[in-house]
């Protein structure tokens, strides 16, 4: 069993521990256990219109600190959806609750509540103090005072049979029966005024849709606790309470939130220009408001004088592949020679971790903590296909995750300097939550915007210019936030045209808010070794063709790579003397590849980069670092980047064109015929045009200036 399946991403940044049902009343209750110790904090079910995702960006954070329980509530999820409105009281709701505690060895519980689960939430400090430790109330829905009154107005003519419904006329059964998506939009855009917050309402109208119009009109319908017996209730709570709420809620307004704060005797946090969700929208900030509050940290037991401490940098590289994490080697090496004694410590996932080990790197052993990003893109791609947009805004999850891994890093440890090399989660959680930086913040990036693969493609063309216009308002309000943004390439690198309609040049907006390195960062640059003897040291005749065939450091790339094995034959009918190197990576297991005559294949391959310079052809998948190295070396080589993935077929392409390197084939054209015809012209084609060397001091260079 498990809740968190509702979605269609079926990577989470935290598996449960222990998951199970509680059964109550002929009622199927789910519910999932995180984390362990105490306290337990229990993250209340809200109304039936959701499930327990939407607490998906709190579980694995409270988790490293705490035992964590959820549940689906009654009419979503995994748990059973009865059709009486009875069975949706908000007695019913607090006795699953307790039920849950009881099926889940839960004696006492900081309760953790949103909207309508307030109610419930109340009831059980109330009536259960027992087993109550604290209670936190999320844009509570507790009726102490007036709710929205077009949302009320509706309610009360909920059942009414309408012939229009504009804005909440919506909030109605009738039109639940009829467009029950179009409510779930129109709700959900209401929950989230917040600007940017397409991937949430989407989000919301998907877990909604896990549930159908007839289970929530009977919601609508149930019984609730009226104003006097809200009032009761409140008037009996002993235990610790906060409230946060938002004071731009359009579902329960934040004069709720206060009269509860009031009545119970607790705090309330104010989340000034957040919406009902602040807990999604606002996560960071919820976060440690929770964390605080429930498990208030200690003080710290030791300082280190400022000028007898070592400086220390942390560099956050990207995980996606290898690439990055070869040319931060190569900058950081750099570095330490411009400022000497400098410690650098890296926060880092597998594959990176393989290779920096290899390199004799320390990783910090916080990087334990985190998510691994390469497992959640494997799974979202498939036959050579990665749409990395849509496979970025499903990591939302994870990113958070691993950026409270860094931000609790950063608070616990000093750091003269953060590197962040594509670290997207600490770039973008850093401008939500400017307050939060402590440190000079390096941001590097070889590419720049977000671009639809289809131009004719009204939804991703709208959700693409809505990122972008998201970081370029970012950098806009917070200029100062990253102390340097450099971008790896020169300015021709950049791709023409436009962010999105209405938004600026990508070229002219990235001049403008970018240094750049006039150059690919490599490790291994042209001239850094002697060919010829690294093909006697690899043990490359002089008279073979060597072929690498390589596909990075995720296992994305296994259908590319047993295509380019079945296509050795009738390459070997063409080119005498060939020789092919498959090359599986650290994440794809080389004993599944088929074995054919004439191909060595071999697992992970730390210096790749120096195997590279010295082969006669490379046959690779269309990312930037391999196909960079091996134009710096002027290897012929042919490329054939993945499907729906946009950095590969714009930007990618874009600078291989101007070097006149590689040649690219399509993967659905990608035949043993028509991949050997490809090896033969590419072996046959010019040389491309030389990359510029130095890259990486230039960069080391301008970072050693924060130092």
């Amino acid at each position: 069993m498990a809740i968190i399946s509702h979605d269609s991403q079926p990577m989470r940044a935290l598996e449960p521990v222990r998951s199970g049902r509680a059964i109550r009343t002929g009622v199927r209750l789910e519910w999932e256990l995180f984390g362990q110790g105490e306290p337990t904090l229990f993250l209340l079910p809200t109304w039936s219109i959701i499930h327990a995702r939407h607490w998906k960006l709190q579980v694995p954070y409270l988790a490293r600190h705490a035992r964590v329980l959820v549940m689906d509530g009654r009419g979503n999820g995994g748990s059973d959806r009865p059709l009486e409105p009875e069975a949706y009281a908000d007695a019913e709701f607090a006795a699953d609750a307790l039920a849950v505690m009881d099926a889940s060895d839960t004696d006492r519980a900081v309760l953790i509540s949103l909207s309508a689960g307030s109610r419930w939430a109340l009831i059980l400090a109330a009536e259960h103090p027992e087993r109550v430790a604290a209670a936190v109330f999320i844009a509570p829905a507790a009726p102490l005072a007036p709710g929205n009154p077009e949302r009320t107005e509706a309610a009360r003519r909920f059942l009414e049979v309408r012939d229009r419904h504009q804005g909440w006329a919506k909030f109605n059964a009738g039109y639940w029966r009829q467009d029950y998506r179009g409510f779930l939009e129109f709700f959900f855009s209401k929950a989230f005024p917040e600007p940017h917050s397409t991937k949430p309402i989407e989000d919301c109208v998907g877990w909604g849709l896990d549930t159908d119009p007839e289970a929530l009109v009977a919601t609508a319908l149930a019984p609730g606790l009226g104003r006097e017996r809200t009032r009761q209730l409140a008037s009996r709570v002993v235990c610790p309470v906060l409230v946060i709420h938002g004071d731009r809620d359009e579902i329960s307004p934040i004069d709720r939130g206060r009269a509860l704060a009031q009545a119970t005797g607790g705090r309330l946090l104010t989340m000034e220009g957040s919406g009902h969700c602040p807990h999604v929208r606002d996560p960071v900030a919820v976060n440690l408001a929770l964390r605080d509050f429930s498990l208030p940290a200690p003080p710290p037991s030791r300082r280190h004088h400022a000028l007898t401490r070592p400086r220390r940098a942390l560099l956050v590289s990207s995980p996606i592949g290898l690439g990055h994490v070869r040319r931060d080697i190569a900058v950081a090496r750099e570095l330490r020679a411009l400022v000497p004694g400098l410690e650098i410590d890296w926060l880092a996932q597998p594959p990176v971790t393989a290779m920096l080990e290899e390199h004799g790197e320390r990783i910090h052993p916080a990087s334990a903590l985190l998510a691994c990003e390469s497992r959640h893109i494997e799974n979202e791609s498939g036959g050579h296909r990665l749409h990395v947009f849509e496979a970025w805004r499903r990591m939302d999850e994870i990113l958070l995750a691993n950026f409270m891994v860094f931000h609790d890093l950063v608070q616990e440890e000093d750091y003269d300097l953060w590197i962040g090399d594509e670290a997207w989660e600490v770039d973008h959680y850093l401008f939500e939550n400017p307050s939060l930086k402590r440190a000079p913040f390096v941001w590097m990036t070889d590419f720049v915007g977000w671009l639809p693969i289809s131009a004719q493609d009204e939804r991703e063309v709208r959700l693409t210019a809505d990122h972008n216009a998201e970081m370029i308002e970012h950098v806009a309000r917070y200029p100062a936030l990253r102390d340097r943004a450099i971008f790896i390439g020169r300015r021709e690198d950049v791709v023409p045209g436009r962010f999105g309609p209405g938004l600026p040049v990508i070229r002219e907006w990235t001049e403008a808010n970018y240094r750049f390195s006039d150059g690919y960062v490599l490790e291994l640059e042209p001239g850094g070794a002697d060919r010829a003897a690294l093909r006697r040291e690899f043990g490359f005749g002089e008279d073979e063709v060597v072929a690498v065939a390589a596909v990075g450091g995720t296992a994305v790339g296994g259908p590319l790579l047993r295509r380019l094995i079945d296509a050795f034959p009738a390459a070997r009918e063409r080119i005498p003397r060939l020789r092919m190197i498959a090359v599986a990576g650290p994440r794809l297991d080389a004993s599944l590849l088929p074995s054919v005559e004439g191909v060595e294949v071999r697992g992970f391959v730390p210096d790749l980069n120096r195997v590279l310079a010295a082969c006669d052809l490379g046959l690779v998948q269309g990312g930037l670092s391999t196909t960079m190295e091996l134009a710096a070396h002027q290897r012929p080589f042919v490329y054939f980047p993945l499907r729906d993935h946009c950095e590969q077929r714009f930007h990618v392409r874009a600078r291989l064109d101007r070097y006149r390197a590689g040649l690219c084939l399509e993967f659905d054209a990608a035949t043993p015929e028509t991949i050997a015809e490809a090896m033969v012209e590419a072996l046959r084609a010019p040389r491309s045009e030389p990359v510029e060397v130095g890259a990486a001091a230039r960069v080391a260079e301008t970072i050693a200036e924060l130092l």
